[in-house]
């Protein structure tokens, strides 16, 4: 079977992310691992994981705090919500922004995975307009994209806790694995 231009894009985005992990200065790993490093750990390639979906706005846009993994406390947007079937369940995630004025969406989410499969505080999701936003106004939320933050590499790094009110009962086995430092 032939791979989609779908799949090949995928394939291509995390061929570039291990390049950057292995040998970019910008890397998120420790210099000394990089030589080892092999890979990042992937679950296959799913479209039952890749959903086109209509963003329900919220009428009056409510800022929450959520703390990071260096302790501090960040604020984001409640943007909207996105509602999907998966595993047999109806899911909600809210979407967010930390910017009013900007146009991605940031989806971070926490799934029966978390902490046994892949990292224990959850994964994220970027949505960008140019790439995941049809024309007929709907959103590509692809969970084959989904990625582990970088504190998951290194302690240098500070990253946002997931709110709980996106933590899915369902597992999600798509995107990123858990990272074994080895």
């Amino acid at each position: 079977m032939c791979p989609t231009q779908w799949e090949q894009h995928i394939e291509e985005a995390r061929e570039q992310k291990d390049w950057f992990f292995a040998g970019h200065p910008q890397s998120p790993l420790p210099a000394a691992r990089r030589s080892a490093f092999r890979g990042l750990a992937y679950y296959p390639i799913d479209p039952a994981y890749r959903f086109e979906l209509g963003l329900h706005k919220h009428e009056g846009k409510e800022i929450i705090e959520t703390g990071d993994t260096a302790g501090q406390m960040r604020t984001l947007w409640r943007w909207g919500e996105f509602r999907f079937p998966l595993g047999g369940q109806d899911c909600t995630l809210k979407a967010y922004k930390s910017d009013p004025d900007e146009e991605r969406l940031f989806v971070p989410f926490r799934d029966a995975t978390s902490g046994t499969e892949t990292y224990s505080a959850g994964r994220y999701l970027d949505l960008e307009p140019a790439r995941h936003l049809t024309s007929e106004g709907k959103w590509v939320v692809d969970f084959n994209e989904a990625y582990n933050p970088w504190c998951a590499y290194s302690e240098d790094y500070a990253c946002p806790f997931v709110p709980p009110e996106n933590w899915l009962q369902v597992p999600v086995r798509a995107g990123e694995r858990s990272y074994e430092h080895g």
